[in-house]
């Protein structure tokens, strides 16, 4: 049997999912949890092999939870189940470890076979996400060539290194700059990208491949 703990802050979601998995004799759900919090502390006790996951949630989304869920417990599969097609959510869900990805018109049938698929190692993903997927792979995440066209190759050098965890002491020392250059380039990068801090320009940094693009030369602007 697949033990499965379904997380959907929709009392009434989680339910019927409950009874449609529960009806299939490969698949025992052991849980509800309404928050990615809760269901963190309930996979510590129920020890599910799959997580089938919300992403919307209050206290800590699915997004958040995911990557939580893979950084504490690497062997429980976890398979998105959301009602979100959005550009920011299928990448930050995918790129948090999720095993899967599925939309909640997705049929009864169909759920419960990409469950097994998962715990078989397969990949499940929406046909609809699929198609943004191989065009991410194609073309690139939506946003992220705006976002580098916005910044000079040396900012865009700084964005990385910042995303990557360094300080400010630590750039300079990686790119022969001054800190106080490191400083303004920084300064410049938040103002360009419209936000407020490190944190915020580092997700973006992630969410839209930034961290994966081919080095830029070194040039000064």
């Amino acid at each position: 049997m697949i033990r499965v703990l379904i997380v959907d802050d929709q009392v009434i979601v989680a339910e019927g999912l409950q009874v449609v998995l529960n009806a299939s004799p490969t698949i025992a759900v052991v849980g509800l949890a309404h928050d990615g919090a809760q269901a963190l502390e309930h996979a510590a006790t129920l020890q599910p092999d799959l997580v089938l996951m919300d992403l919307k949630m209050p206290v800590m989304n699915g997004v958040q939870a995911t990557r939580a869920f893979k950084a504490r417990f690497p062997d429980i599969a976890v398979l998105v189940l959301t009602t979100y097609d959005q550009d920011e959510w299928v990448v930050d869900a995918v790129r948090a470890g999720a095993n899967g990805y599925l939309l909640k018109d997705t049929g009864r049938d169909d759920i419960i076979a990409a469950i097994e698929g998962t715990i078989a190692g397969r990949t499940p993903v929406d046909p609809a996400i699929a198609e943004k997927l191989y065009s991410y792979i194609r073309y690139g995440v939506p946003g992220g060539q705006a976002i580098s066209d916005q910044l000079t190759p040396r900012e865009l050098k700084v964005l990385r290194l910042l995303a990557s965890g360094l300080t400010n002491a630590a750039i300079a020392d990686r790119l022969s700059l001054a800190e106080g250059t490191v400083r303004n380039h920084v300064t410049q990068i938040l103002a360009k990208l419209e936000v407020t801090d490190r944190a915020q320009a580092t997700a973006l940094a992630w969410r839209y491949g930034l961290m994966n693009a081919a080095d830029q030369p070194d040039e000064d602007s």
